[in-house]
This record gives structure tokens, C-alpha cells and sequence, in this order.
């Protein structure tokens, strides 16, 4: 049986001619992983810190062969599990933190049913190594501004319609980036999660071409932005888009009136501070009257003076474009003639 070795240069070429099986524990798996892979472990959570304790107080060798006994009991349940994806018709990818022993021991079972195994050279840690360079290339950056409820990602993707770059951060952290951006989204990534889908992403940025990415705080909810890349959207150019405040509170309306009113107060006091004691409590009051336009207007007095800030700010490197929805589609023309 030979073990192929693989480069994650190479690997990442391929990466969907591969069933990517991460071999580490479960708890290093949650904490982040590479996106698409399934988690095998080789050792469990407990057998881990039973082996690493091993190392530590007796030295390798002994720890190997607490290793192989706490392995030997599942080998069994392993081949199968690696069989039924083999029957799926992808070969698999086997890593581990380092591409070591993890990785040898489960592509060696892997190996002994006539499969031919592969092994990513450098493991987790190399593909890591590769994902913070992703966050060094200089990209053509071009930034989507606008007040809340202007619907800027909604934008983003009309863009990509019609051929445009665009990286949705918001859509990578889920989270919208406010006090309520988590309401009705999924569970946010780890950051380091987060870090290894963007990376993906601008993986495939044409960097000749414009890329669009909407204005954003470093912290999107828990996720943070990498700092190279922080630093690129800080000096790129900004399309400033400007909505009717009518239309923007009946597009926030229609995106958070739908949710209990309760998780509508807890966030609501959240900006207590922010807004003021009486503003805290006036929108407190519309809300559970049932006037969300009232509520919504009296959190864009906070939200609207915040951004304004920004705006005043970063004015040397702003274009300003008038959007309507009614009339969406000549307005997307026109921010593509800005970018």
C-alpha cells in the first residue's frame, strides 16, 4: 500500500475530486475545520487528552502505544465509515493538525481494504498558513455604503447578476452586523471558521477586476475581520448609496416586524445607552403597541447619527449614488458605472 502525499496548493485545486475527513478530535473540529470536510476522529476528545497527558509524563514512545491500544478497539468502525464514503465515489483526503501520525494511522486503515489514500502534507496548519496569505493580496477593493435599511446586500447580489465581484461578509458571519443582526440566521462560525470561508472566496477574486464588499465594522457580530484585509476596505473607494428614509423603514419593517416581540425588546435595550433612557423607552412603547414603524424610526436616530459619522469621515473617497427601488435596475447600472 502507498500513501499519496499532497501539497495544499495542490489539494485545493482539486479540492471537490476529494472527500476532505478531518482525523483531529471533535472539539478541534468544531473550533474550525476545512469547509466541506467531515469529521472522523481518530481519538476522542477524552483519548486525546489522555495521550497528550501520556507524552508528557512518560515520552513518545509510550504515548504512541497508548495511542495505537485506544485506536486498536475502533479500527474496525473506522474502515467502515471510511468505506461507505469510498462508495460515494470520492477518494478521500485524510488530515490531521500536522499531517502526522493521525493522518498515517487512518490513512493506513483506509489503505489496508485496496483503497489508495491520500494525506494533505502539513495538514490543518498548511491549509491555515494558506488562508492568511489569501488575506494579503492586494484586490481591486471597492466598498458598498449606505444608512440601515437601505437593503445594501440585497444590492450586492444584483451586482453579481450582472457579472460584478462581490464578497458578502454578512453572509460568511451570518450575522447583518447590528444590535439584531443575528435575529432568524443560523448560529454564527468560530472566527477562525469564518476565516477559512473567506478565504475560499477570495481565493477565486479576479484580482484585475473590481471586487465589491459592503461596509462593514471589523467585528461582525463575534466574527472578526482579518486585520490585511480590515486595513484594504479602510483605504478602498466607497459607493455611497442613498435611500429615502420612507423607503428604508418599510424595508426594515418588512425584514423584523415577523419576530417575537419579546427578542424585538431584548435587542432594543441592548442600545439602551445608545439611544438615550427616553428613546430606549418611547421605542420600547411603539414596539409593544404594535407601531414598528414609530419603534424602527426612533432606533434610526441612533443608527443614522452613527453612520453619519463614517460618512463625514471617509468624504475624500466616497461617490455618491441616488438609489430607488422602483427603479432598481437603472440604479444598478449606474453604481456600475462608478466602480
Amino acid at each position: 500500500m502507498s500513501v499519496k502525499p499532497i501539497q495544499i496548493e495542490n489539494a485545493l485545486s482539486n479540492k471537490s475530486n476529494f472527500q476532505w475527513v478531518d482525523v483531529r478530535s471533535e472539539s478541534e473540529f468544531q473550533k474550525a475545520h476545512f469547509p466541506g470536510a467531515i469529521n472522523i476522529p481518530l481519538l476522542s476528545n477524552e483519548h486525546r487528552i489522555l495521550v497528550g497527558t501520556c507524552y508528557k509524563q512518560q515520552g513518545r514512545e509510550e504515548a504512541v502505544a497508548l495511542g495505537l491500544e485506544l485506536v486498536g478497539s475502533k479500527m474496525q468502525s473506522l474502515f467502515r465509515q471510511y468505506r461507505e464514503i469510498e462508495n460515494l465515489g470520492k477518494p478521500i483526503l485524510f488530515y490531521c493538525w500536522r499531517g502526522g501520525l493521525r493522518s498515517q494511522i487512518s490513512s493506513t486503515i483506509y489503505g489496508w481494504g485496496g483503497f489508495h489514500p491520500t494525506i494533505l502534507v502539513g495538514g490543518y496548519k498548511s491549509f491555515r498558513t494558506w488562508a492568511h496569505k489569501q488575506f494579503e493580496r492586494q484586490l481591486s477593493v471597492k466598498i458598498l455604503g449606505g444608512k440601515t435599511g437601505s437593503g445594501k446586500t440585497e444590492i450586492l447580489y444584483l451586482l453579481k447578476e450582472k457579472g460584478i465581484q462581490i464578497i458578502d461578509l454578512e453572509g460568511l458571519a451570518s450575522h447583518k452586523g447590528s444590535a439584531f443582526g443575528g435575529l432568524g440566521l443560523p448560529p454564527q462560525p468560530s472566527t477562525e471558521m469564518f476565516e477559512n470561508n473567506l478565504a475560499l472566496q477570495l481565493s477565486e477574486i479576479n484580482e484585475n477586476q473590481p471586487v465589491i464588499i459592503e461596509n462593514e465594522s471589523r467585528l461582525i457580530g463575534q466574527c472578526c475581520l482579518p486585520l490585511k484585509l480590515w486595513l484594504q476596505m479602510q483605504n478602498a473607494p466607497i459607493i455611497e448609496i442613498n435611500v429615502d428614509s420612507f423607503t428604508r423603514v418599510n424595508r426594515l419593517i418588512h425584514e423584523y416586524a415577523h419576530f417575537n416581540t419579546v427578542h424585538l425588546e431584548e435587542k432594543t435595550r441592548i442600545l439602551q445607552k445608545k439611544l438615550g433612557g427616553q428613546h430606549a423607552q418611547e421605542a420600547i412603547q411603539f414596539l409593544h403597541e404594535g407601531n414598528f414603524a414609530k419603534w424602527i424610526e426612533k432606533l434610526l436616530v441612533y443608527y443614522d447619527k452613527t453612520y453619519q459619522y463614517s460618512v463625514e469621515k471617509n468624504i475624500d473617497r466616497s461617490t455618491y449614488v441616488d438609489f430607488q427601488w422602483a427603479d432598481k435596475n437603472n440604479c444598478i447600472n449606474t453604481i456600475i458605472s462608478k466602480i
